[in-house]
Order: C-alpha cells, then sequence, then structure tokens
C-alpha cells in the first residue's frame, strides 16, 4: 500500500520538475526556437489579435446555447422526477409499515411483559403462602409435645419474633389461640376477638378443612392492611389453622409501576393486596370486571391472558393466574391507550417529517443538481477540445479545484490528463502522447536525506543446522514458522516507531525511516537569502532528527521484544518440546543520502534504497560481533541526536527537560574504522534511553499491552546504564580489539 501511494508522488515530482526545467532551456535550444518563430509568427498574431479573442467568447456562448438546446430533460427535473414520488411514496409506507409493525410489536411486547410480570408474582405468591403453611404447621408440631406452660410461652415468643408480619394463630379444632403482643402494640389495636372472627367465616374453614388454603380480607376488622388465612393442619385430620397477618410482607411482590397494575383478589372477587390501600382497607369488590368474569368463566386454563373493554370503553391488557394452594387469583392488567401513546406520537411525527423531508429535498436536489450540471456542461466541452487536439484547454483552469467528490476527482484526473499530455507532447509527437496516455509512465527516482537500518541473528547457520537434525523433512517448515515469529516481533517495533520495512534478505531485514516522506530537496537550489530555503531547511533537519530517533526507538523495542521471545522460547521448549532457539541479534543504524525510488524490470519492480548510505549501515550491522555489541550506530547518525538527545561536549553534558524523555545513553567503541570512500569512522554502541517508556511504545499498536516485568531491563528506567552493564545482561563477551582485523569478510572496513 505503501509502494502505491509513491506512485502519485513519482508522478507529481516529475511534472514538478519538467515545469521547473521549461523556462531554463539551453542556448542551443533557444537559437532552434528563433528559427521556427518567422514561420509561424503571423500565424500566431492574428490568433491573438483583439477579433479573434471576440470571436472566442462568442464560441463561447454558442457552445452554451448549443448544449442547452440538446439538453431536453435537465438532471434536476430527472432527480425531482425520480426522488419526489419515491419519496412520497416511501414515507408513506414506511409511516404506515412502522406504526402498523410498532403497534403489533408493542401489543406482543405488552402481552408478554404483563404475562410474565403476572407469573413472576403468582409464583412469588406462592412460595410466601406455602412458606407460611409450612412455619405454620412446623409451630403445630412443636407446641403439641409442650405440656409446660413457661417453655410453651418462650416457644411463641420465639415464633413471633421470627415471624413479626403474623399477628396472631388461632387453631380452630383445639381452640387454642396465640398472639403477638408486640405487633398489637406498634399497631395500635387494644383488642380482637379471634373467636368471633372464626365463628364469623366457620363456613370458610369447613373448605379449609377440605384441604385448600382459603384467603379474605381482615382489614376492616384491624383498620390496617391484614390477610386471613384458613388452612389445614396437615398432622391432624380436623384441625384448621386460621392464621392473621399483616399484608405489608406481600407488598414488594405487587409492587406499583407506571404501567402495569398487579393485585390479588380472592374467589368472591373481594380485593386481597392491591397498591391502592384504600381498595384493601375496604376489602374492595372487583368482581364486577370483565377480567374477573373471564376469570371465573375459563374453569380449563389457570393462567392465562386476554383484553377486554372496561365501562368506560377503555381497552385493558391483562394477565391472570388462579393460585395453586388458595382461593385467590393474581391479575396484572394495563391500559393500552397508555402503552399506544408514542406509536401515536411517532406516527404524527413522521406525518410532519414526511412534509418537511419533501420540501428539502426538492430544495437540496435542485441546488444539488445545479452544482453536477455545471461542471459537467463544462467537462463535457473540455473532452470535446481535448478530442480535436487542444491539450490546454483554459475552461479547465476556471474550474473550481476543491471539490472533494467524484466530480472533484473528475476535474484533478482530467487536469492531471492535460498536463500529462501536454509535457509528453512537448517531448515527443501526439502519436507517441496518446501511447503514453494508455498506461505509459515514467516513475523518475529521487534523492532523500533518510535513516537506514540493517539487523540480522547472530550464528543463523547453526540455527538452521539445528532445525535440520531435529525435525528432518520438515525443517523447511519449522524454520519458516520460526522466523516468522521473530521477524513479525521486529516489523511491529519498526512500523510503531514510524519506519518502513524495505525488504528482508533470508535472516536479514533492512528498513528506512523517512522515505516515504514528502520532502522534497529542491529548497537547496535557492539562494542562501531565501528566507523560504532557511524555513524548508530548518524543516528537513527536523524530519531527519526524528528519522534517527524513530530508529534507535524502534532498536530499543526490538531489543525488548527479543528478550521476551528469549523467555518465550525457553517455556515452549520446556514444556512441548518444540524447538525454540535463543537468539542474539545485530543492528546498525546509518543516516544519510540515498536513491529511493522503484528499481528492476518492467515486470517486476521494488521499491528501494540505494547507495553508500545504505552500504555503511550495512556495513555497522555486521560489525556488532566483533565490537561486542548489539547495536550500533554510525557518526553520521550519532552528529545528528547528539545535541539534543546525547550527553556530550556541544550541550556540556546536559540534556534539556523538553528532550529528557528521548535521551540516549552511547558509548564510543575504542577503535576507528577505515570505511572505504569515507576516511576514518568512529562507531557508537548504543546502551539504553533510560526514559524509554516500552508499554507506552507497544501500546499505540496493542492497547491492552502489557510489558514483561523481566524484559523491562532491556532498555528504559530498569535497562542498563553502561555498555558493560549491557553485554553482562544479553551475555556478550568483552571484545579484544587487538589484531582485529575486519577485512576478512569485505574490503571495506577495517580498524586502526
Amino acid at each position: 500500500m505503501e509502494n502505491e501511494l509513491d506512485y502519485g508522488r513519482f508522478i507529481s515530482n516529475h511534472k514538478e520538475k519538467i515545469k521547473k526545467e521549461e523556462p531554463s532551456h539551453n542556448t542551443t535550444e533557444s537559437k532552434e526556437t528563433v528559427k521556427v518563430v518567422p514561420v509561424v509568427a503571423p500565424v500566431a498574431v492574428e490568433k491573438k489579435a483583439v477579433p479573434v479573442t471576440v470571436k472566442k467568447e462568442d464560441k463561447k456562448e454558442n457552445r452554451k446555447k448549443k448544449f442547452k438546446i440538446r439538453v431536453k430533460r435537465p438532471i434536476s427535473m430527472k432527480m425531482l422526477g425520480i426522488f419526489i414520488p419515491i419519496i412520497i411514496i416511501s414515507m408513506g409506507f414506511i409511516t404506515a409499515f412502522v406504526s402498523i409493525t410498532s403497534k403489533r410489536d408493542t401489543t406482543t411486547n405488552t402481552y408478554y411483559n404483563v404475562y410474565t410480570i403476572n407469573k413472576r408474582t403468582s409464583s412469588d405468591c406462592t412460595n410466601k403462602f406455602l412458606a407460611l403453611q409450612t412455619i405454620v404447621n412446623s409451630f403445630y408440631d412443636q407446641i403439641q409435645v409442650i405440656e409446660n406452660e413457661t417453655i410453651l410461652k418462650s416457644r411463641e415468643n420465639i415464633f413471633f419474633e421470627r415471624n413479626n408480619d403474623i399477628a396472631a394463630i388461632y387453631f380452630i379444632d383445639s381452640k387454642r389461640k396465640f398472639f403477638n403482643n408486640e405487633f398489637f402494640v406498634v399497631n395500635e389495636i387494644s383488642s380482637f376477638n379471634i373467636e368471633n372472627y372464626a365463628e364469623h367465616y366457620s363456613e370458610v374453614a369447613v373448605k379449609a378443612a377440605n384441604g385448600t388454603l382459603q384467603f379474605e380480607n381482615a382489614s376492616a376488622s384491624f383498620n390496617i392492611p391484614m390477610l386471613s388465612v384458613f388452612m389445614p393442619v396437615e398432622s391432624s385430620e380436623n384441625e384448621v389453622a386460621l392464621v392473621l397477618m399483616s399484608s405489608q410482607s406481600l407488598f414488594d411482590v405487587f409492587t406499583e409501576d407506571k404501567i402495569n397494575s398487579t393485585y390479588l383478589i380472592n374467589s368472591n372477587g373481594n380485593v386481597l393486596v392491591h397498591n391502592n390501600i384504600d381498595y384493601m382497607l375496604s376489602s374492595k369488590d372487583l368482581s364486577g370486571l370483565p377480567v374477573f368474569k373471564l376469570l371465573s368463566d375459563n374453569k380449563k386454563d389457570k393462567t392465562s391472558y386476554t383484553s377486554y373493554i372496561s365501562a368506560d370503553n377503555r381497552e385493558y391488557i391483562c394477565s391472570y393466574t388462579v393460585l395453586s394452594i388458595g382461593n385467590c387469583s393474581v391479575i396484572t392488567e394495563v391500559d393500552s391507550d397508555f402503552v399506544m401513546q408514542g406509536i401515536h406520537k411517532t406516527t404524527r411525527t413522521n406525518i410532519y417529517f414526511t412534509g418537511a423531508i419533501l420540501a428539502l429535498t426538492i430544495l437540496f436536489i435542485w441546488i444539488f443538481s445545479q452544482s453536477l450540471v455545471r461542471p459537467l456542461h463544462t467537462l463535457t466541452e473540455v473532452t470535446q477540445l481535448i478530442k480535436n487536439g487542444d491539450f490546454s484547454p483554459s475552461l479547465l483552469e476556471e474550474m473550481d479545484r476543491k471539490r472533494k467528490d467524484e466530480i472533484g476527482i473528475l476535474i484533478e484526473s482530467t487536469r492531471d490528463e492535460t498536463q500529462m499530455l501536454n509535457t509528453f507532447t512537448k517531448l515527443t509527437n501526439r502519436g507517441v502522447t496518446n501511447a503514453i496516455v494508455k498506461n505509459q509512465i515514467d516513475f523518475e527516482p529521487h534523492l532523500k536525506d533518510v535513516t537506514i537500518f540493517f539487523s540480522d541473528i547472530r550464528g543463523f547457520t547453526a540455527v538452521s543446522d539445528s532445525f535440520n537434525k531435529k525435525y528432518g523433512e520438515t525443517s523447511a517448515a519449522e524454520i519458516i514458522g520460526f522466523l516468522n515469529d521473530y521477524m513479525s516481533r521486529m516489523v511491529n517495533c519498526i512500523t510503531l516507531s514510524g519506519g518502513t520495512v524495505d525488504k528482508f534478505e533470508g535472516d536479514a531485514i533492512m528498513a528506512a525511516w523517512g522515505v516515504l516522506r514528502d520532502d522534497s530537496l529542491d529548497f537547496e537550489l535557492a539562494g542562501d537569502d531565501d528566507e523560504n530555503k532557511k524555513i524548508a531547511s530548518e524543516k528537513h533537519q527536523q524530519n531527519i532528527l526524528e528519522d534517527a530517533l524513530g530508529a534507535i526507538k524502534a532498536a530499543m523495542a526490538m531489543r525488548y521484544s527479543l528478550m521476551e521471545y528469549n523467555l518465550m522460547a525457553d517455556k515452549i521448549s520446556a514444556e512441548n518440546g518444540n524447538l525454540r532457539p535463543k537468539i542474539k541479534i545485530g543492528c546498525g543504524i546509518n543516516s544519510g543520502r540515498v536513491t529511493v525510488g522503484f528499481m528492476g524490470s518492467q515486470d517486476k519492480m521494488e521499491f528501494t534504497s540505494i547507495g553508500d548510505a545504505v552500504n555503511l549501515a550495512s556495513r555497522t550491522e555486521s560489525s556488532n560481533k566483533l565490537c561486542g555489541t548489539d547495536m550500533l550506530i554510525t557518526e553520521n547518525t550519532y552528529n545528528i541526536l547528539k545535541e539534543k538527545y546525547i550527553r556530550c561536549e556541544q550541550n556540556a553534558y546536559t540534556i534539556s527537560e523538553d528532550n529528557k524523555e528521548n535521551e540516549i545513553i552511547v558509548e564510543q567503541i575504542p577503535v576507528t574504522f577505515e570505511v572505504k570512500g569515507k576516511g576514518k569512522q568512529h562507531f557508537y554502541a548504543v546502551v539504553n534511553m533510560p526514559f524509554f517508556d516500552i508499554e507506552a511504545f507497544f501500546k499505540k499498536g496493542n492497547p491492552s499491552f502489557t510489558a514483561d516485568a523481566e524484559c523491562l531491563k532491556a532498555a528504559g528506567p530498569q535497562g542498563p546504564e553502561s555498555l558493560k552493564e549491557l553485554r553482562i545482561l544479553l551475555g556478550i563477551d568483552e571484545p579484544d580489539f587487538t589484531g582485529v582485523n575486519l577485512d576478512k569478510e569485505e574490503d571495506k572496513v577495517s580498524i586502526n
């Protein structure tokens, strides 16, 4: 993708170069031009005369008139004719569809919600009543075996302390009664004749004796919400327990929300529990409600949902459940009009929006169509002129170059096309120009100041042999898998630091910083008194500095990633026996001017960098082994970085606060290197960036990244402070520089 982007830059640079070169013809070319002028001059004079200019304006008006005559069906009218019916039909359909489907869906959801709430409430009620029956039966069994009055009283007190919402229990057959005195005191109830109450509901007690719980509203007797529950005692054939309890314990189950209303009634239609306390205190009779009649008539289904029309002609959606444990039912209902208010409002709003959108659409289509028609008219005329051989139509210069839509792209494409045609027309004949227009493009390489990086794995041949010995025929796949893992980690470091991978050569990596930057060197041709040259030069130097710093950061991150990889390799080898060798690498970094461009054949081209700066970076990388280092930079890179980021004589060995986060610790290799064509050079070992934040660096690519505590010793605050510490950390032996000759591999570098 990066290479594809540079195609455009090549074209642009090529055009700009030609434009700059046009005025500066040599003397011979000027003379040739003079010789040609007498032949064409008379014609040129006639064309530039005033009458001719008037004729051009007349032609322009005539072209417009002809074009208007030909357009029998304007785009604006077509767009209005197409979009207005579509909008009206679609908005009407959408409004109706949304209204119908929303009403249907809302009704379905309401039925489901009401049914769900009702089932949940019924289940909660059943559980509470079953629990009540259990504790009453348990209490009865306990008092049967207690003869001592003191113990019996103690057991009674304990029971009511644990069940403080129960006011009293009366066992009707044995006529034994128990009262919660604290309940009566708290609710300011002076006395209550439970025998008379039981006598009044003797028929209900008889029904309870047959095995079904019977519920009555006892609120009138206490002037507070109360329930009386008649239940059979399981351990006695004839005993029936009358339990008086507060309805408060059921309020949470029947909590009212803003939409649904849920309440409990007995088989007579009397309210037992309701969110309206007045209904509870008066034991309101709801047997006249249509839902109660539906409930009574439907003997088959104990739970169901339905809808009904009330006396005031309002529709209610409801659900009911007849409790399996007693003579009561839970009813949940909701006013349908209340639920549908939002649907009706949305429908009205959609209608208003339809009208507004229709009006705005007409206005916008008209405006938009005009923004299309005008440039299309002009482009059509330009196309005709180009077909006729005019590669510099003045109409094209009048068009808006700031458009960002397809027409803007078309304008720029047409402009580029005419520029290319004009350029190649000046270089060759029109026949060749037409051929070049058909995909014959010259991508010219150019010079750039960049930072080049090389790295490779130390002892890769031995690593490869170890794979061959362990895996045999499958060793190729294993080696590739190992290299892919290693290179993925290294490439990630390059990418996050703004670099570009140039190529892979076996286990080696070549990368560069600045090759894709649009940073022309044309400013160097300007005079020294040119203010723009100074500004461009400062910007250029800042770019060079950032490139060199980016390469150092990438190398620091690589050192961390390599340490992390080696820890992982140990773990994999220990756990499953797969070969993942621990490795060391060497990195070489150099900054300088190189040639950048697409190079190769017509069938295969490669975007790469070549030059002495590239060769020196490669030589620097290969010197790591002899220098006992993992990362070397050349004097070129050192000189770029030293003033701001390296403590040295030039900055009085101090780093400003603004630059401290990018401080670099380096140590000069204590020998000089004779580089062919460069003279004596110093290499510098990069020890550490003491304020380098490993986690922040990698989180740019992976926000969830967490650094390994052990690997943080590679770089940053916990990293080495000297080359000696670095060698100990990486397990590199102290080199002996005496008698070392670097000419063995290639006659490029030697130590003095």
